[in-house]
């Protein structure tokens, strides 16, 4: 295993026991997040404070791995996000979604760069309708063209 993985495995334990200076302690100070709702996120608080968030929305979030790879200072993981909103849910805008109380269970990808046992770019990726769908947050319409495919 190398540095790529191990940092990146050290990361996902920090999400899954909440641990927020373990997390802050993965990512470089000039980290930079790319995520599918918020686009970038430069530095390592505004990167932390995005996963810190999704904490606070989902106070039992976890995240389960599907497969592991590593090429270099690249580690890519795959897995599931599960979690009950119970928490308010900040969106991009900074508005306060009230708590649905529905389970999610949302396929992403991960992928990090990693420079000096840190990381120093990180990309989330995860499909917002499927997120959005599972909270009852989308109209109508659109719940039923999801489930008719």
């Amino acid at each position: 295993m190398g540095q790529a993985r191990e940092v990146m495995d050290r990361a996902t334990d920090a999400m899954n026991a909440h641990d927020k200076d373990a997390l802050v302690g993965c990512y470089a100070d000039d980290a930079v997040g790319v995520t599918p709702d918020e686009g970038q996120l430069s530095g390592r608080d505004r990167v932390t404070n995005y996963l810190f968030q999704l904490w606070e929305a989902f106070p039992d979030l976890a995240y389960e791995s599907a497969a592991k790879y590593e090429a270099e200072n690249v580690a890519i993981d795959e897995g599931i996000v599960t979690g009950t909103n119970t928490g308010a849910l900040k969106t991009a805008t900074g508005e306060a979604l009230q708590p649905t109380g529905k389970q999610i269970r949302v396929r992403g990808c991960d992928i990090a760069h990693v420079e000096g046992g840190l990381i120093k770019t990180h990309h989330f990726y995860f499909d917002q309708l499927e997120f959005l769908g599972q909270l009852g947050l989308l109209p109508e319409s659109m719940t039923r063209q999801m489930s008719s495919h």
